[in-house]
């Protein structure tokens, strides 16, 4: 069983830049897809961005393309959100997840292990 615990969340300006990791523990995630969605008050849960085992391919929601960059340290069994331009419709809870397989994908269906969240607000 994996446990995923996110990190790095908080208040920022808008224009701001935050680094969220999600380290995972009990067993390891470098062989699996990881990705990160997030769910805003009153709005169901989206997906932000994902990578492959390898980190060889990433996929992205339209809204966060040219800020948002993932990445993971399959050493340190460990996955990054690099988070920047954030914007007041980037807050939310943001939540790491381990996919079912190799690829990258952005089917939350896909996911069979999530962390509990972080909370990104950003300020206007």
């Amino acid at each position: 069983q994996v446990q995923l615990v996110e990190s790095g969340g908080g208040l920022v300006q808008a224009g701001g830049s935050l680094r969220l990791s999600c380290a995972a523990s009990g067993r390891t995630v470098s062989i699996y897809g990881m990705g990160w969605f997030r769910q805003a008050p009153g709005r169901e849960r989206e997906f932000v961005a994902a990578i492959s085992w390898r980190g060889g391919i990433t996929y992205y929601r339209d809204s966060v393309k040219g800020r948002f960059t993932i990445s993971r340290d399959n050493t340190k069994n460990t996955v990054y959100l690099q988070m920047n331009s954030l914007k007041p419709e980037d807050t939310a809870v943001y939540y790491c997840a381990k996919a079912r397989g190799q690829i990258a994908t952005m089917r939350s269906a896909e996911y069979d292990a999530w962390g509990q969240g972080t909370q990104v607000t950003v300020s206007s």
